[in-house]
């Protein structure tokens, strides 16, 4: 098991990020996982379809994978990014940390989504009842 996995996904399966971030040295594992919301701004969304420059997003990915794991002094580390179309509740995004004491993964986690999501060239498109908007500019 690698003490780094960054990837991109067709689908994320939650059931398998404890086992992943599992060591014997960490006394805490964090983990958040983004979803589809059914409502964005009062208005119901369908599905959010996202799209990536691979390259380019792996290799961000890692380096905020990499700086989070020097800061916190993290025992490994995930951030696992969906793309395609994805329906309400389905998971899009997981991150999350594991390291000997909880509040290096707390923070860590809140740096991960952060940092991926000011800096990662991912985008998402919302798909509504009646209309499609980009969330971020596309390329």
């Amino acid at each position: 098991m690698n003490d780094k996995i960054v990837e991109i996904v067709d689908n994320i399966n939650t059931s398998q990020v404890f086992t992943e971030l599992s060591d014997a040295q960490s006394g805490g594992i964090c983990v958040f996982v983004g979803t589809v919301r059914e409502f964005t701004k009062n208005e119901r969304v369908m599905s959010l379809e996202f799209e990536a420059y691979e390259k380019m997003a792996l290799k961000e990915m890692d380096k905020i994978a990499s700086d989070a794991k020097e800061k916190w002094k993290l025992n490994k580390v995930i951030i696992r990014h969906a793309v395609g179309l994805k329906t309400v509740e389905a998971p899009v995004v997981v991150v999350g940390a594991s390291s000997a004491h909880r509040d290096a993964c707390f923070e860590a986690c809140r740096y991960l989504i952060d940092t991926l999501k000011e800096t990662v060239p991912i985008w998402k498109k919302e798909l509504f009842e009646n209309k499609t908007v980009w969330v971020s500019a596309h390329p």
